[in-house]
């Protein structure tokens, strides 16, 4: 309903009002997408501006510009997550949480005393992986190009009684509008 009056509202006054919309072609695996991107510019904005922090809290200390070189690499995938290449931005997200969960184990020593913090960061980016995976592979499948042989239209004028038939329509109109045609 508000969809409409707003749609209406930006119209200019001899366009059609919009009476109804239809089904969108926006897939729940495209909004997910989406929604991971945004996931990723955050994240990667977290680790560039505050890895110390971050660092701190895994027991990682010294790790600082390894964690801020994965925020940069974290927001390049949610670009690619938000363009129209939200395939490959997804299947990014997927290499760099595997990346992710070895530097992460590495965390998982003996002698760190977060362990527990590393331990469920491994648990959050395991479960971010998962849901990354999935939607790749359903965004793969629906955004896929068309199986089969590829149209031709070169033998196509767009004229249909042919390119013959069109020339000196002009001519012909203005001589007789009622024979033009």
């Amino acid at each position: 309903m508000m969809i409409k009056k707003i749609a209406n509202i930006v119209r200019s006054q001899g366009d059609p009002k919009v009476v109804a919309t239809g089904p969108s072609s926006f897939a729940p695996s495209d909004r997910l997408a989406r929604n991971l991107g945004w996931f990723s510019l955050g994240l990667g904005a977290l680790e560039i501006f505050a890895p110390d922090r971050i660092t701190r809290a895994l027991g990682m200390e010294g790790q600082e510009r390894l964690v801020r070189a994965y925020g940069f690499r974290e927001v390049a995938a949610g670009i690619l997550s938000l363009s129209i290449e939200k395939k490959a931005g997804l299947w990014s997200r997927v290499a760099g949480d595997a990346i992710d969960i070895a530097t992460l184990a590495a965390g998982l020593r003996g002698d760190n005393p977060k362990r527990g913090n590393v331990a469920m960061a491994l648990l959050m980016v395991a479960g971010i992986t998962l849901l990354d995976v999935a939607t790749a592979k359903e965004v793969g499948v629906r955004h896929a190009p068309p199986k089969g042989p590829r149209r031709m239209y070169y033998d196509r004028t767009g004229y249909p009684n042919g390119v013959e038939a069109a020339r000196g329509i002009a001519a012909r109109k203005k001589k007789a509008p009622h024979l033009a045609s």
